[in-house]
């Protein structure tokens, strides 16, 4: 598997790749190649007296490669100019990324844990899965929020066909999860079902279970995030795994959709997964 990874080469971006017990994590789930992208924004012009970003950046860049060759993986460094999330989007599908990685700082109630434009942006468009790794905020030396990226998983359902693309995740995951906790939240706008949410859910708590992965069901009513964010609250997983789609097609085009606001809002880390691409 290939794994894109941004950064705009500050202290924040630096906590993952400084950490070795999340490039451990990532060899875990099949990770053997990662392209380190940095992206100089377009208003930015290398002709700017006593600036030579790109020669900066590349050589930032190669020192981040040395640690991840040190860990055993492939690496791939691209300093490319223009809009960040549509450049990181492009090189994921240029190589052919299983995951792409990106870097936001941790939750701050002074700014309603709004993350990063970039990130923000990614969650929005990208077509690879999306890690978004949570860092420490408030301090000049931060450190990643989880260092065991994957070993508490938080899945949140709403049974659609997206949310099922990202319950197969785990067909990866598992190699780095010891505990599930499976989350629905059911609203009055749900679509009429055959079968009993718990129902559905202890299938799945079945497959997990089959993995040797402790897994919990949580049934709830309310608000979708408000709930999910307090299941995550209880259970203190290390990342939230979620679809990027739910039953309708419009909340794609609404700011707010319940995906982008756990990305935003979340205290731990995002897997967000898109829907499958039909060629």
């Amino acid at each position: 598997m290939r794994a894109v990874y941004a950064t705009d080469l500050s202290a924040a971006s630096e906590a993952t790749i400084a950490n070795e017990t999340c490039l451990e994590c990532l060899d875990r789930i099949g990770i053997e190649e990662f392209h380190l992208v940095t992206v100089v924004p377009s208003n930015v012009h290398s002709g700017m007296p006593g600036m030579d970003f790109e020669e900066r950046r590349r050589q930032a860049l190669n020192r981040y490669r040395d640690t991840f060759e040190n860990a055993g993986f492939g690496v791939e460094t691209h300093v490319v100019r223009g809009t960040p999330h549509r450049r990181i989007n492009g090189i994921a599908e240029s190589v052919g990324a299983s995951l792409s990685i990106v870097g936001s700082r941790g939750s701050s109630p002074l700014e309603n844990r709004f993350i990063g434009s970039t990130a923000r942006n990614l969650a929005r468009t990208s077509v690879t899965p999306l890690l978004v790794n949570r860092i420490q905020r408030a301090t000049d030396d931060p450190d990643v929020l989880a260092e065991h990226l994957f070993q508490r998983i938080l899945y949140a359902t709403d049974f659609s066909e997206n949310a099922q693309d990202a319950f197969e995740a785990f067909s990866y995951l598992r190699h780095a999860t010891e505990e599930a906790t499976l989350v629905h939240v059911e609203t009055p706008a749900d679509p009429d079902i055959d079968e009993e949410p718990r129902d559905q859910l202890a299938e799945l708590t079945a497959q997990l279970e089959a993995w040797d992965i402790e897994t919990h069901l949580d049934v709830r009513q309310g608000d979708p995030v408000e709930e999910i964010l307090a299941v995550e609250d209880e259970h203190d997983p290390a990342t939230t795994l979620v679809g990027s789609r739910g039953h309708s097609r419009l909340r794609r085009l609404l700011l707010g959709s319940v995906s982008e606001d756990i990305v935003a809002k979340a205290d731990g880390n995002v897997l967000l997964v898109p829907p499958k691409r039909v060629a």
